[in-house]
């Protein structure tokens, strides 16, 4: 590839349309529009600008990106933009990480469903978080949370989990004042467990009475309801991995730590090493060892690692970010105010959260700066987009 840095895009582009061609009659129209997106971003077919330096006189051109969320290259302006609206959300208290993940076998059926088996992941974990937090046995409050879902290891393999960011405390069930966690420590995460697994196997099992699963291949049996009820019952009893990080140095490093998360896509092009004969090599973290051997590097088959990154392609509407209790879209801003006032945050110290919120950080920065002198370019043409082309219609009576 030259000196330029490894992409997904050159993968795409060198090795989708034979991919595409064999994989035919197996891609969703959503993995298509994905593997489109990724080729055209910031290519000449999506349109563009010409710029031009004032000062030096100096040219250039850019191209538009393409916007989609599963784009390696699209995703640190949108997560900038997500930080800048989130700063309000902050208040002077701990906050905590915790992580819900799904047993391999429910994994396996997620792949073919998963609009449902991914909200229920959502769905279930912040009801857990909120019920265990009410109970006057653990916190005895009203909690907020903001999760996000990622459905990846770091090998690309289908691996569903939720990571949600907890302030550690809430409001006192009657309103009248916040609860802090013991310091430290959020909630059980034993306790979190349990009810996360009872919770989820009994909407598992209420979705697949109702006929909302599809069911291939070795699991084609799961649609006849006493096989699945047998196969739901050493998912009773093994482990369902929860577990909750020590709290953060403070808000400033929980924005540092959600810009890590919100936005990240199934592999970054930074950890792609080299594209060759063999296949496509990259960088991944094996967490089963310890130290410095969990950094490895892999090898897959293009056809291989084209199909473990499209198995992370998120279903049309789903929202993978997700808000919570004190955090709920709804109610938010309120509920906001009222934890401000109970925890003595000036006005000031608020308001500016949510000038700062409200305002582009550096807004007075050029959109874009000449590399020669560093002066602010301006638009002299617009690149149209190329129109796009697109297969004809199967006449009437062709099949």
């Amino acid at each position: 590839m030259g000196r330029l840095a490894l992409e997904v895009a050159d993968i795409f582009r060198i090795h989708g349309p034979a991919w595409r061609q064999a994989q035919q009659a197996h891609l969703s129209l959503g993995q298509l529009k994905v593997m489109s997106a990724i080729e055209q971003c910031r290519t000449a077919t999506l349109g563009g600008h010409v710029l031009c330096c004032p000062a030096c006189q100096h040219q250039d051109i850019t191209y538009n990106s393409c916007r989609n969320r599963h784009c390696p290259k699209c995703q640190a302006s949108a997560a900038k933009r997500w930080l800048e609206a989130r700063q309000a959300d902050l208040l002077p208290v701990e906050y905590y990480h915790v992580v819900f993940t799904l047993p391999a076998p429910i994994s396996a059926i997620a792949y073919y469903n998963k609009t449902i088996i991914y909200g229920l992941l959502l769905e279930i974990a912040a009801e857990t978080l909120r019920t265990i937090a009410a109970d006057p046995k653990h916190l005895g409050a009203q909690i907020g949370a903001t999760l996000v879902l990622h459905t990846w290891g770091s090998a690309l393999t289908h691996h569903p989990h939720v990571h949600g960011i907890v302030p550690g405390g809430g409001l006192s069930l009657d309103g009248e004042r916040w609860i802090n966690c013991k310091r430290g420590f959020f909630l059980s995460v034993r306790v979190l467990s349990r009810l996360f697994r009872r919770r989820f196997l009994e909407e598992l099992s209420k979705a697949h009475a109702t006929g909302q699963f599809q069911f291939f291949g070795e699991y084609a049996h799961l649609s006849d309801a006493t096989a699945f009820a047998v196969w739901l019952v050493p998912l009773r009893k093994c482990e369902w991995v929860v577990y909750a990080k020590r709290p953060f140095a403070g808000p400033e490093a929980v924005l540092a730590y959600l810009s890590r998360y919100t936005h990240r896509v199934a592999i970054a092009n930074s950890r792609l090493i080299a594209l060759d004969e063999r296949g496509v090599t990259f960088r991944w973290k094996d967490y089963r060892a310890k130290g410095k051997t969990r950094h490895k590097t892999m090898t897959l088959t293009t056809d291989e690692f084209i199909r473990r990154f499209l198995l992370h392609v998120l279903p049309s509407g789903l929202h993978r970010i997700r808000y919570y209790g004190l955090l709920a879209n709804a109610r938010r801003r309120d509920y906001l105010t009222q934890v401000r006032e109970l925890l003595k945050v000036g006005p000031a110290q608020a308001e500016s959260q949510e000038a700062m919120a409200k305002t582009p950080e550096k807004a007075a920065q050029p959109i874009f700066v000449c590399p020669d002198c560093g002066a602010a370019m301006i638009i002299i043409e617009i690149l149209a987009r190329k129109p796009l082309i697109r297969a004809p219609s199967p006449q009437r009576g062709v099949p």
